[in-house]
């Protein structure tokens, strides 16, 4: 049986063998990629409209931005720019919203709006009070890697499994059920370009820890490096093949700006992979 996850409102989310695809929807002025594209919460929400329409099956929305270097906000100004966008998400359509914060007041009130899960980019260790605001929704919580600085000399897939470990260990003692987490390594956070590569080449042994995973390496910096593009926004082909890589590697939601193209993507790896399996 394939993971589910069940919603404060007693819907499920199934977590099929194809993975799903988390569209971004970025409320903030210095978002690495598309930083003040979205310059209102109607721009926001109509933004948000598309990828549903696209086929995400979960739409994250975030009030600050997470690139290097950024600025950190308080929560009263995130909470400004997330809520009106996920409460016009709520009205008008019924695909899950996903509130990318690391904050437990920010957590809380956008769950009140109508998000429906949360999206912790420290995995509860930079404000641990976030796993408990998920447990009285009854919300599932994904738990991301995260470091301050990058390190070469790590084994990043030790210093993976460790963080994760503490995360899932803050989140169950705040009584979120196990099977309401799911993990993402973090990708282009905290990590050197080989560290990231080693992650998506690798996804499968985070498996171990008993959660579905998360990739989101959507035009992120390693790949304009392989590819030579510096506009992040042209990475799109470099972006659907480190997720496609990391679907073969066990990927059960895939976090993307480009819905459309990775539903296609996808719909093509899954018409392969069946036909192989119809070989056998």
């Amino acid at each position: 049986m394939p993971p589910v996850l069940t919603l404060p409102d007693g819907t499920s989310l199934v977590l099929t063998a194809t993975p799903l695809v988390m569209g971004i929807v970025n409320v903030t002025p210095d978002s690495f990629s598309d930083g003040g594209l979205l310059d209102s919460a109607e721009a926001a929400i109509a933004h948000g409209e598309q990828l549903v329409g696209e086929g995400a099956a979960i739409v994250d929305v975030g009030g600050e931005s997470t690139r290097p270097g950024h600025v950190a906000v308080d929560g009263q100004t995130e909470m400004a720019r997330v809520l009106p966008v996920i409460a016009g998400l709520k009205a008008r359509t019924d695909t899950p919203v996903s509130i990318d914060s690391y904050k437990a007041e920010v957590a809380e009130a956008a769950l009140a709006a109508g998000a429906a899960i949360v999206n912790d980019v420290w995995g509860a260790q930079r404000d641990p009070r976030i796993a408990e605001v998920a447990a009285r929704a009854g919300a599932p919580i994904v738990l991301m890697h995260n470091r301050d600085a990058a390190d070469a000399s790590l084994d990043i897939f030790d210093e993976v499994l460790r963080f994760l470990e503490r995360s899932i260990r803050i989140a169950t003692a705040a009584g979120v059920p196990r099977g309401q987490i799911v993990l993402d390594p973090g990708i282009g956070f905290g990590k050197t370009a080989r560290q990231n590569l080693d992650l998506i080449r690798h996804l499968d042994r985070l498996s171990v820890l008993g959660c579905p995973i998360l990739i989101g390496a959507s035009r992120k910096s390693t790949l304009g490096r392989i590819t030579g593009r510096a506009v992040p926004a042209e990475r799109l082909a470099a972006s659907i093949a480190a997720h496609l890589y990391g679907a073969s590697r066990g990927a059960a939601i895939i976090r993307a700006h480009d819905v459309a193209a990775h539903i296609d993507a996808l719909k093509t790896w899954t018409a392969i992979e069946d036909s192989m399996k119809a070989d056998l």
